[in-house]
This record gives structure tokens, sequence and C-alpha cells, in this order.
């Protein structure tokens, strides 16, 4: 969701002073990136996030954890804090601005052996990041508990199915999606593990990469303790014509069957798919903006089989 700060030029202005402050100079100037859950201000060599105290408390992870992760893996932090505006209290972390860009959702534009290239370093990075053995004040925020709506264990993915069902009305979901997600939730492994340290959120759009060099992995809101697998996920999901090319250069990499990461993706993708659409049942505005697109990704990934294996 947004942020209460719904006054963009105030929020362009506390950018700039708070940019100002950690970097003792002028920043130059600073254009606003899109995000659904903070103000997001980038400049020359520096980016900035702010987002109202009263919000959510995710950004307070990414600031725990942004100076303990391995070095090379994210854009190192500059400063963090808690700034006061006309008796408003906001939360604030600027970055030093990394090189590249977003490769973006669907990885456009990208042809077969970029792709191929962009998902082993990715896969390589994510491997830093889940052989890291965070100690101290890092391990404890990763332990933390999280709402993540992820795939958690099969009696909760099968009662989600069933919260879903009773939130749902109006019939929006047909008994055959609902009957098809308990299909896959009774499949599921009874549990997921907490293992290692994963991002749990590095789609392509949180990607940094330039001249065909993988830069950066930005935005740890949502990292947590879980399995590697909740990761690749992310990438294969989010690759577009490109899903295929990028499970088969994971399978490689990580020595895993693609039979077990078709599966597992699918599990995954029934989680959150199911948590997010009980979200926008309860919630016009949230229905709105992604229930028809989550309802129809529903419908490819029960009907359609979207993780079975593809005809050859």
């Amino acid at each position: 969701m947004a942020s209460p700060m719904t006054d963009l030029r105030q929020a362009h202005h506390l950018a700039r002073v708070i940019v100002e402050a950690a970097l003792g100079r002028d920043p130059g100037v600073m254009t606003p990136a899109e995000s659904l859950s903070h103000h997001v201000y980038v400049g020359a060599d520096i980016v900035v996030k702010i987002i109202p105290v009263a919000g959510h408390s995710r950004l307070d992870r990414e600031i725990a954890l942004a100076p303990a992760l391995p070095a090379g893996i994210t854009a190192p932090l500059l400063d963090s804090g808690l700034h006061r505006l006309d008796g408003r209290e906001v939360r604030y972390a600027c970055y030093a601005r990394a090189p590249g860009v977003a490769p973006g959702a669907g990885l456009p534009g990208a042809d077969a052996a970029t792709a191929r290239s962009l998902a082993g370093q990715a896969v390589q990075r994510l491997g830093a990041l889940h052989r890291w053995r965070p100690a101290g004040h890092a391990g404890r925020t990763l332990g933390e508990p999280l709402d993540h709506g992820g795939f958690v264990s099969r009696a909760a993915l099968l009662a989600g199915v069933e919260s879903l069902a009773a939130a749902d009305r109006d019939g929006v979901v047909r008994r055959p999606l609902l009957d098809g997600l308990t299909a896959i939730a009774e499949g599921a492994p009874p549990h997921a593990r907490s293992v290692v340290p994963v991002h749990a959120d590095c789609h392509w759009g949180n990607w940094l990469a330039s001249g065909g060099d993988v830069t950066a992995l930005l935005d740890f809101e949502w990292a947590r303790l879980g399995e590697p697998v909740d990761d690749w996920f992310f990438l294969i999901a989010d690759a577009g014509p490109h899903l295929e090319t990028v499970l088969d250069v994971i399978a490689r990499e990580t020595v895993t069957s693609p039979e077990v990461l078709r599966a597992e993706c699918e599990v995954r993708e029934a989680a959150y798919l199911t948590s997010d659409l009980v979200i926008a049942l309860a919630d016009p505005v949230t229905h709105a903006r992604m229930g028809a697109a989550r309802l129809s990704r529903l419908e490819e990934v029960v009907t359609g089989g979207a993780w079975r294996r593809p005809a050859r």
C-alpha cells in the first residue's frame, strides 16, 4: 500500500533535506522512482527511501540488515534514521546509487543469451546470500516473524484456500480454481524449512544490471530465513518469455531437478496468489488494483498448468 504521506512536493523537499544532511552537499537533481510502499528519490549518486513512522516497519528490517550483508550484494547504506517535518516523523534510508537499471518484469528486450547470463549471475549472488551465516542483530532480525504471504506449510496453505473460499462471497473465484488450489496444497511438502537467509522478493525489478553485468540486488525489506528455492522462484516466475531459459540455468547452477523446481515454484505461487486474493477480496481498492491480475494468473496456474513441463 502507498504510504500516508500523500503530498509529493513535501516528500521531495524532505528527500533533499535528508540527502543534504547525509552527503553534506547539494544532491543535485533528484527524480521520483516508482514504489508502492515508499517515497523513493534518485539522484546522480544517491537514493533515498522515505516512509512515515506510522507506516509498515519493513524499512527498519532492511536498515538493520544492510550493514551486515555480504559485500557486493547490494548498494551500500550511507545513512538512516528519523526526521521530523511539520510535526510528522518519517523514517529514511540513504543508499549509494549502484550503476545500471533494473532488467524489469519479463526481462523485456533481452535475448535468450542475455537472459541466460543475467540468470546465472543472479544465482551466483543469491548463492552468496544463502551461504551467509548472520550473527547478532542481523541474525535476530532475519529470525523475526514476518507475514510474507509465501509458502509455510501444507496445513497453512490448505487453511489459506479455505479462507479464500470463505472470503469470496460473490463467487469471484470459480469452484474449479479452488479445487485446483486444494490439489496443489495437498501435494505440497509438510513444512517449509527456515535454513538460510533469503531475499524473498528478488523479481527482476529489484535487480540492477549494466552492460550485461548484474551490479546489485535491492530492497531487502522482505528478507527472512527460508529455503533457496524461495528466491529462485522469483527469478523464474518473473522471467516472462524466458521462463524456461531461467529455469534451466537455475537447475544447472544449483544441481536441482527441473521437475523439483517446477513443483516447488507451483506451491509457492499458489501460496502467494491465495494470500493476495484474500487481501484483494477484503479491500475494494486493492481488488481493483491487483485482484483481476491475480485471478487471471490463478487460471493460468490451475487450468493452464503453467508450471507443468511444456510439450516438446
